[in-house]
């Protein structure tokens, strides 16, 4: 298996495209396009800055020269520090997503270490994600453990 690095701004449209997959894999409605112009510029910003609390590893395809094969992205929050989290560093993982002809070759689990081997270093004390059925067993294989805290959101 091909190493797994940080994606750098060269690789935000590819970043975009894989996310797309991911969206598209749990979508029950039409899938769109349209927000991936806007959140490019973001997007390169956030991947050029090595020190922020954001943080993307990528597989290269190797079969599809300057393409992807997969993704894992996380931010860092603060949070008020508590028992077992005395810092409040609190990580969430999001956009898992491999591409469909790359599938089953261990990239996003080695995506998912690289990730977690970086909030590590950063002092995260907590990481959380929401779960696909299909990625379930990888995610538990990791540690991570349903959580029965309710989560209400609010769009704005």
């Amino acid at each position: 298996m091909d190493s797994v690095r940080r994606a750098v701004p060269e690789d935000a449209v590819e970043v975009l495209r894989l996310r797309q997959v991911m969206i598209d894999s749990l979508a029950t409605a039409a899938p769109s396009t349209q927000w991936q112009e806007e959140s490019l510029p973001i997007l390169r910003d956030r991947l050029a800055d090595p020190d922020g609390d954001f943080a993307a590893f990528v597989v290269d395809d190797p079969a599809r020269p300057g393409s992807l094969a997969a993704l894992v992205v996380g931010t860092i929050d603060y949070r008020i520090g508590k028992a077992g989290n005395p810092r409040g560093a609190a990580g969430y993982v999001f956009s898992v997503a491999t591409d469909p002809g790359a599938r089953r070759r261990g990239h996003a689990r080695a995506c998912m270490d690289a990730l977690l081997d970086w909030f590590r270093a950063r002092g995260v004390g907590q990481v959380q994600l929401t779960a696909s059925a299909e990625a379930l067993p990888l995610y538990e294989s990791l540690g991570f453990r349903p959580k029965p805290d309710p989560l209400m959101e609010l769009r704005l």
